[in-house]
């Protein structure tokens, strides 16, 4: 009788409230890792973080001589969620791309040798025409989808495609046509990037920013990774704000990702990792909303 009375009395508690709530609830974070694509060396560090387990996004530079062989890697990775990295810019002294639709058919896109233009800047005082960077974007996305992985989102290499209100009406009307989810627009708050925190710095202060992450936001920490080999360091940033020694941040940035991983620091933070698809699932494309208020 007296387990009878038990049961009876722990039905009551629950049943006007269902199970209880969790003193801590889960915390949202959505990794993308931009520049799949770029090089071999950044291919490989993206290939060693599959290989870690972790769940990210990942953002693939499809103008760039390398993404061929980032397609393979993420053939052979499908569980990781891919973005187009939209592209018109090429800031690496001696290691330049240009357009995909080819600079005949875009030459306000390009430089006198054909190239995209190292900065915003240098973009815009060439005076690029909206139906040059429309053809161009469309050419990105064909090659995307035309490659054999399953592409889910767009969003734009160094903010330029979408610096203008006129140019992110293109990148709208794109992503909308081919069905595809664009990085900002599920209300993602950015997180301080890693990528000017000192080398030897970077995985305390990722480690630190998971105990801090808000639990009322979906928090997207964007990332930069790479492997510190020649190919990589001899790249220089042609833009003001390139850093010294950018392979070693990119490697360290890889590493602290890797660690964090290893050492269950997600876990341990009662962070939920997701990705674009599940954005998608959870949201839908068609309550997606531009983040121009902020600025970005």
């Amino acid at each position: 009788m007296k387990n009878l009375l038990f049961v009876f009395g722990f039905i009551f508690l629950f049943s006007s409230t269902g199970f209880p709530q969790q003193d801590n609830p889960a915390k949202t974070l959505l990794i993308r890792c931009d520049d799949l694509g770029m090089s071999h060396s950044v291919n490989m560090a993206f290939k060693e973080l599959m290989e870690s387990g972790l769940k990210f996004s990942a953002s693939v530079m499809f103008p760039c001589a390398w993404y061929q062989e980032a397609v393979d890697i993420l053939k052979a990775n499908p569980q990781i969620t891919v973005g187009i990295h939209l592209t018109l810019n090429a800031e690496w002294k001696n290691y330049r791309w240009g357009p995909i639709a080819g600079k005949d058919k875009v030459p306000s896109l390009v430089d006198k040798d054909g190239y995209f233009l190292p900065s915003r800047a240098a973009f815009f005082a060439n005076n690029p025409k909206s139906e040059e960077i429309e053809v161009e974007l469309r050419a990105q996305i064909e090659r995307a989808i035309n490659s054999g992985i399953k592409i889910s989102y767009v969003d734009y290499h160094m903010g330029t495609a979408v610096d203008k209100p006129e140019h992110r009406a293109i990148v709208e009307k794109l992503a909308k046509e081919y069905g595809l989810a664009i990085s900002r627009y599920f209300g993602e708050v950015d997180l301080e990037s890693m990528y000017s925190v000192d080398i030897d710095k970077k995985q305390d202060f990722l480690f630190t920013l998971s105990e801090k992450l808000n639990g009322e936001k979906i928090n997207l920490l964007v990332c930069h990774i790479g492997k510190d080999q020649p190919e990589l360091q001899a790249m220089i940033d042609m833009n003001s704000f390139g850093l010294p020694d950018m392979s070693k941040h990119r490697e360290a940035e890889l590493n602290a990702l890797i660690a964090a991983t290893q050492q269950n620091i997600f876990e341990k933070n009662n962070i939920e990792l997701i990705n674009y698809n599940d954005l998608i699932k959870k949201i839908g494309l068609d309550n997606m909303k531009s983040p121009v208020e902020s600025g970005y």
